[in-house]
C-alpha cells in the first residue's frame, strides 16, 4: 500500500460542483485510468481518498490537497502521466509526492487557508480603514443562519489576517488568511460582509498551511 499527495488546481469549468461529487470525479478518473485505490475495512467499505478541506460552491483554486491510498507503487510523475487524460476541463494535477503511511491525517494537519477575494469598491483607502478596523477587534460577532437554525459566534478568532492585494478601475483583490481546522474555518463571503462590502465577485483559494 501506497499514500500519495497531490496537489491540484480547480478552474472555472467546475466550480460549481460539490464536494462530493468532486470526490466522485476522483475516483472515476483513477477507475478508468487503472489505479488501484485501497478500500476502507468494515460493512460498507469506500475507497481510502481524503481531500484537505471542502470548496464551497463557486469558489476556484490553486492549490487543493487529497491523500489517495494505492495498492500499486508509482511514481508521482507516472501517476500523473496516467489520471491526467482521464480528468474533465478544470481539474489539474500540479504535483505529487509520497507521504509515509503513519502520516497524521490531511485533515489533521490542517491549519490555515489563503484567498484571494476580488469585490467592487470605489475607494481603495476606505476599503484599507475598514480592514484596519477589523483586524483590531477583539471580537466580532456573528450569526450564520443553517437549515437546522442560526448559528452564534466570534467571527474574529478564524481571521489570521486580511490585506489590500490591487485596486485597478474600481476592482479590488483582497487577501485573506483564514483558520481552516478542526475548531472552525474562516469563510471569505463573511469576512467580506464583515468588512461591509457587498458579496464577492470571485473567490480563490491559493494556499493551504498544513503542520507536520
Amino acid at each position: 500500500m501506497n499514500r500519495l499527495r497531490i496537489r491540484f488546481k480547480r478552474g472555472e469549468e467546475i466550480k460549481y460542483i460539490s464536494h462530493l461529487d468532486l470526490v466522485r470525479v476522483w475516483q472515476r478518473a483513477f477507475r478508468r485510468a487503472g489505479v488501484e485505490l485501497v478500500y476502507s475495512e468494515g460493512f460498507n467499505p469506500h475507497p481510502r481518498l481524503s481531500l484537505a478541506a471542502p470548496l464551497a460552491l463557486g469558489v476556484t483554486s490553486s492549490c487543493e490537497l487529497m491523500d489517495v491510498y494505492i495498492t500499486q507503487s508509482l511514481s508521482g510523475h507516472a501517476l500523473t502521466y496516467i489520471v491526467t487524460p482521464q480528468l474533465p476541463a478544470g481539474l489539474e494535477i500540479e504535483q505529487v509526492a509520497a507521504i509515509p503511511i503513519e502520516s497524521p491525517t490531511l485533515q489533521s494537519q490542517l491549519r490555515f487557508a489563503e484567498y484571494a477575494v476580488q469585490i467592487q469598491a470605489t475607494d481603495a483607502s476606505l476599503v484599507k480603514q475598514s480592514i484596519d478596523d477589523l483586524l483590531a477587534k477583539d471580537s466580532v460577532p456573528w450569526e450564520h443562519r443553517r437549515d437546522v437554525g442560526v448559528k452564534s459566534y466570534d467571527l474574529r478568532p478564524l481571521i489570521e489576517d486580511v490585506w489590500l492585494i490591487s485596486y485597478n478601475a474600481g476592482l479590488v483583490t483582497l487577501g485573506m488568511k483564514l483558520r481552516c481546522d478542526s475548531g472552525g474555518a474562516g469563510r471569505p463571503e463573511q469576512v467580506v460582509r464583515a468588512l461591509g462590502q457587498d458579496r464577492p465577485l470571485a473567490i480563490q483559494r491559493t494556499r493551504l498551511f498544513c503542520q507536520s
